[in-house]
């Protein structure tokens, strides 16, 4: 027995070492409370797998949902296009995607800027890509910004990118995004547009 505890043991070690996580049991006890054999048995489990790495897809929104931009700045999908607020126009504002001013078969990005002293929202449409949209990379003129996708449930063929950015001081340039790019979860474009 003491040979047996003492291999076991030994491939517990072992296991240890090979970066496998254990397990231990209790020999059982007599009715005293007290063990036949003061030793523990230690069975090796294999570690589980490190989880594969999968590519970002779009945030699902349902009809109407809100979601929060920046303080003050909301946007919000429907069938039609894309509506938000800013805190100058809290009513709203609406890109459509239904009124033949976007053709969804084509790839295509719209970009909108809206902006307070303390921030600027940017977003915009995005449609007509292949595959899955994944990213979306902004160049600005306060740097390169990583962009938010949202899109309605079912694969409509268009969702909305959006990301907030500090303000700069005024260049003289026209726009501020000079270029938008949003990838699919394959790396490749789905849909860019350059402004400059």
């Amino acid at each position: 027995m003491k040979r047996t505890l003492k291999h076991l043991a030994g491939a517990a070690v072992t296991a240890a070492v090979a970066g496998m996580a254990t397990m231990s049991y209790a020999a059982p006890h007599d009715t005293a409370g007290r063990a036949p054999h003061s030793a523990t048995v230690t069975a090796a489990v294999p570690a589980a797998a490190p989880a594969a790495k999968h590519a970002p897809t779009p945030r699902i929104v349902q009809p109407g949902e809100r979601v929060t931009g920046a303080p003050g700045f909301e946007l919000w999908l429907t069938p039609e296009g894309k509506h938000w607020t800013t805190p100058d126009m809290p009513e709203g504002q609406f890109r459509s995607v239904v009124d033949g001013n976007v053709d969804l078969s084509s790839p295509g990005v719209s970009v909108q800027s809206e902006g307070t002293p303390e921030r600027v929202l940017l977003s915009g449409l995005y449609y007509g890509g292949k595959g899955t949209a994944s990213t979306a990379e902004l160049r600005t003129a306060a740097g390169t910004l990583q962009g938010e996708l949202i899109e309605l449930p079912g694969r409509p063929g268009w969702g909305v990118w959006y990301a907030v950015a500090e303000p700069v001081a005024d260049d003289g340039s026209w726009n501020f995004v000079s270029e938008v790019t949003v990838r699919n979860t394959k790396g490749k474009v789905y849909a860019s547009i350059s402004l400059r």
